[in-house]
């Protein structure tokens, strides 16, 4: 939802149902309040306004602290989009391998249970989500790299799931990689128009994506 034109202040951008999602619950415990409240601040303005639009006294503006005050608690803006995207990536990925879905024998049901989480996910995230998926060109090389090795992790661990069932005969002789790029593109695309106030609750989205799914496996 970024403008090319205007640039959302502070006050639209608390203000703007659009970017209230569950972010804030993404920060390790470890971190400080201030610290969490940069970030939190840091997501809606990445979103709203573009990463390379957004300066440090907007972040910072976002919990009523002067622009000096990031610099306190983080060294640069690229290390506070990095943390963002990291964080993302790894609590998306913890999230899809709970061991309750581990625990699913079935392959049907494991993929069903797998698309359904990565979709909840998403949408409670989507502010956050939208930035990991859309801010990528903002990081230095070495992040960029380190984000890369989490974003194969999780890919090659949902085509494993897809490649099972396809080996055991509970899916059809899809081409796995193929098919796997486009469960996860459907759950990560709604990151653009998502809203928690919408129609579709996270958990109706994700049963719904999840049988989306199935209907690309089926035999």
């Amino acid at each position: 939802m970024a403008r090319r034109q205007a640039r959302f202040t502070a006050q639209e951008m608390a203000d703007d149902p659009r970017l209230r999602d569950h972010s804030p619950d993404l920060w390790r415990e470890d971190l400080g309040k201030v610290q969490r409240g940069l970030l939190s601040s840091a997501v809606r303005c990445f979103a709203a306004n573009g990463f390379h639009a957004t300066t440090t006294r907007d972040i910072a503006e976002g919990v009523g602290l002067s622009p000096a005050a990031l610099y306190v608690h983080f060294p640069s803006k690229e290390l506070v989009l990095f943390e963002i995207i990291r964080v993302g990536h790894e609590r998306v990925l913890a999230h899809v391998r709970d061991p309750a879905i581990l625990a699913v024998e079935s392959s049907a049901d494991r993929l069903r249970a797998i698309v359904s989480a990565y979709t909840v996910w998403h949408a409670r995230h989507h502010v956050a989500a939208r930035v990991c998926q859309m801010a990528l060109n903002g990081l230095t090389a070495e992040h960029y790299g380190e984000i890369v090795e989490l974003r194969h992790q999780t890919n090659g661990y949902i085509r494993g799931v897809v490649g099972r069932g396809v080996a055991d005969g509970s899916f059809a002789q899809v081409d796995v990689a193929r098919v796997t790029r486009a469960m996860l593109s459907l759950s990560i695309d709604l990151v653009r128009w998502y809203r928690l106030d919408g129609s579709d609750s996270p958990e109706e989205l994700g049963e719904f994506y999840a049988g989306l799914a199935l209907k690309l496996v089926a035999r």
